[in-house]
């Protein structure tokens, strides 16, 4: 096979032109970018694809302005846009036009994707089937729109019951679909990877030499938020301003809301903020935001944004009162402010302009979600540089230590309240956890307690009960995490705890 041809992934900004262009004479008459994609209902944020050459397919960008994907989270828009980029450029390669693609060409990119030794970056089964699942929905819409065959075929499996209906699946996913790698970080560890990290700290604790880090307070107070809250990236990252709860001195936990729209699914859901982690925040906001706002200020940033609109006051009902540029006010629900939306809030008080997002990069302009991921890589390389290898953490692995560290809280209440039963007793109850797992169901805003359960907390299956019992009485929580996962490889820990305690 030749090389696969590059295509890459954009995204459109009616809103932003280049002075130049806006200035050329040739283009006198004509209306602007902004105005010609409020015609054809081009939104911002709309991916299209383009081939290394300049090529492009129009009917993949007219199946991204179809109703259906303008309708998705900015999440899904990149999922698909960078798979049918993927697909592109593999039908490239076998010289084979997209309309003209067969279930072989499907069976052919599976086998490329997963198995073949020219594929320097081969991938995981779970990935081939979301691949499937992006193509799929593309021929879906090419077939209804141009008549086009779709490649993907489906085929009826049956369950194990013999009553069970028939549910269709995709002929070319894979049979043996890998579990995903789920690790977790413990208190120390999580503590040992945010300071070294994040805070440019070394394995003693002092500023590591060198260390320029320019965003340490926002980036820190972002990532204690992930693993205190238990929110997904995008969640957290799309909060605004008027959403942070009021401190309370007298509370540790402060219960407040995440929008429909910004949550997985559109579930809309409480969720708990530790009075530490809004410390945090708030001490961001007062410093490193402060700061990037008011450089934005002078360079005039925000005046630039055409599409932004100013927040005039918070109502009842989680509504906002909002004024576009033309002066003209409307009332939306928080609820249906997509991350994409928030990125367009601006609050203008006696200081000028500043976002309505909480998360703002050092030039001041408000943070995508993807953003993000730079923040965790940089921040495993210096782990890394540290000589602590092995200690590393994503997003959605604090998720995934912030499940497990309330399952353990909830499991030691759970064993002291029920310490007078005898073993027999004891094993009929460990049947009965559902309590414990509902709990972090809801602190995690599944849909399902399945999900909790079989990919979250995996360290739980084969942990002694007798273990937590011994340790529910007066222990620090963190010692005893620490001493409950320490042999298992998937619970990363402190790496340089013992040398610290010797």
């Amino acid at each position: 096979m030749v090389g696969i041809c590059r295509w890459q992934v954009f995204w459109c900004d009616p809103a932003s032109s280049s002075a130049d262009v806006v200035d050329d004479p040739a283009l006198a008459g004509l209306p602007s970018l902004s105005e010609w994609a409020r015609r054809h209902g081009t939104r911002a944020g709309q991916p299209f694809l383009l081939r290394a050459d300049g090529h492009g397919v129009p009917e993949v960008d007219e199946f991204f302005a179809s109703p259906r994907m303008r309708s998705c989270k900015q999440g899904t828009l990149r999922k698909y846009a960078f798979t049918l980029a993927t697909w592109m450029g593999f039908l490239d390669a076998i010289e084979c036009c997209w309309y003209e693609a067969s279930s072989d060409q499907v069976d052919a990119f599976k086998f490329w994707r997963m198995t073949d030794t020219a594929n320097p970056v081969r991938v995981a089964g779970g990935t081939v089937r979301s691949d499937l699942v992006a193509i799929s929905t593309f021929y879906e819409w090419a077939h209804r729109t141009y008549g086009v065959t779709n490649p993907v075929l489906r085929v009826a499996v049956r369950g194990h019951r013999p009553r069970e209906i028939a549910t269709e699946a995709y002929q070319a996913t894979p049979h043996v679909v890998r579990d995903r790698d789920v690790k977790w970080l413990d208190p120390a560890g999580y503590r040992r990877w945010r300071d070294i990290g994040l805070r440019g700290l070394d394995r003693r604790g002092r500023e590591a030499e060198g260390w320029r880090g320019r965003n340490a307070q926002r980036d820190t107070a972002f990532a204690d938020g992930l693993y205190g809250t238990g929110l997904r990236l995008s969640e957290w990252a799309s909060v605004l301003m008027v959403e942070l709860p009021v401190d309370d001195a007298s509370r540790g936990f402060t219960t407040c809301r995440l929008a429909a729209a910004c949550a997985k699914g559109s579930r809309g859901r409480r969720f708990w903020m530790p009075r530490e982690t809004l410390a945090d925040v708030r001490a961001y906001v007062e410093g490193e935001r402060a700061q990037a706002v008011r450089r934005a200020r002078r360079e005039g940033r925000y005046d630039r944004i055409l599409e932004r609109r100013i927040v005039i006051r918070m109502l009842g009902g989680r509504r906002l009162e909002l004024r576009d540029r033309g002066g003209a006010k409307s009332v939306v629900s928080l609820d249906a402010l997509d991350p994409a939306a928030r990125l367009y809030l601006f609050h203008d008080d006696a200081g000028g302009l500043s976002p309505a997002s909480l998360w703002v990069n050092e030039d001041g302009m408000p943070r995508i979600p993807h953003g993000w991921q730079h923040t965790f890589v940089t921040a495993n390389r210096r782990v890394e540089r540290e000589g602590l290898i092995g200690l590393a953490a994503t997003a959605h692995m604090l998720r995934h230590s912030f499940a497990l560290r309330w399952f353990s809280v909830g499991r030691l209440l759970y064993e002291r309240r029920f310490a007078h039963l005898d073993a027999e007793e004891m094993r009929d109850y460990r049947a009965q956890f559902g309590d414990t797992w509902y709990f972090v169901m809801t602190l995690l805003g599944h849909a399902d307690v399945a999900t909790t359960m079989n990919t979250y907390l995996e360290p739980f299956r084969d942990l002694d009960v007798s273990l937590l019992i011994e340790h529910a009485h007066g222990a620090a929580m963190d010692r005893v995490l620490t001493d409950l996962f320490r042999t298992d490889p998937r619970v990363l820990t402190d790496p340089l705890a013992d040398t610290e305690l010797s």
